[in-house]
């Protein structure tokens, strides 16, 4: 199984980006998915999550409102829209697969890929 992040960058504050994770070896469509950060010196959070068929979708509080998640189970990829991008944002970004919404939800992942750095300059 791979998870394979795209999208990180250098960007300014109130910047936008957007993160993409390609799936292979197993059958995307199954999975719950979500993305993740985590910054120097603190705990890995959960950024945002989704279910199968994207009928649930979870945020963290800080980023509701400012980031979008989303799903193409036809491509196996996983989406995460950025906008209004703060220095707090900066953090390595994973994504994650677990076979369901709750897993992800109390952060029993069954896989991990391997990390997009997203800098936030102020």
């Amino acid at each position: 199984v791979q998870l394979v992040e795209s999208g990180g960058g250098l960007v300014q504050t109130g910047g936008s980006l957007r993160l993409s994770c390609t799936a292979s070896g197993l059958t995307f469509r199954a999975y719950a998915m979500g993305w993740f950060r985590q910054a120097p010196g603190k705990e890995r959070e959960r950024v945002s999550c989704i279910s199968e068929r994207a009928d649930s979708i979870d945020y963290a509080g800080s980023v509701k409102g400012r980031f979008t998640i989303s799903r193409d189970n036809a491509k196996n990829t996983l989406y995460l829209q950025m906008n209004s991008l703060s220095p707090e944002d900066t953090a390595m970004y994973y994504c994650a697969a677990a076979p369901t919404f709750s897993n992800i939800l109390n952060l029993a992942v069954q896989y991990w890929g391997q990390g997009t750095q997203v800098t936030v300059s102020s």
